[in-house]
């Protein structure tokens, strides 16, 4: 997948819990991510966010951390 889409992909969830009530937004992209995305798209996006996270919102970076990190 390119950069850009994975960004706008991971942005566009960050978005969505941005609205939620309460605290724990990081932990519910995070979660959303772990459940939803496939291992090669979190391994890209842990890979992207570690090189600087360009155009990434804070909210994912924020997630990234808890995000489960696949196996070899």
């Amino acid at each position: 997948m390119s950069p850009e889409k994975m960004t706008m992909m991971a942005n566009q969830i960050a978005t969505f819990f941005k609205t939620q009530p309460g605290n724990g937004q990081a932990d519910a992209v995070a979660a959303h991510i772990n459940d939803y995305w496939e291992p090669r798209m979190r391994a890209q996006l842990i890979q992207h966010a570690e090189a600087g996270g360009t155009g990434l919102d804070p909210l994912v970076m924020q997630a990234v951390g808890a995000i489960r990190v696949p196996a070899d």
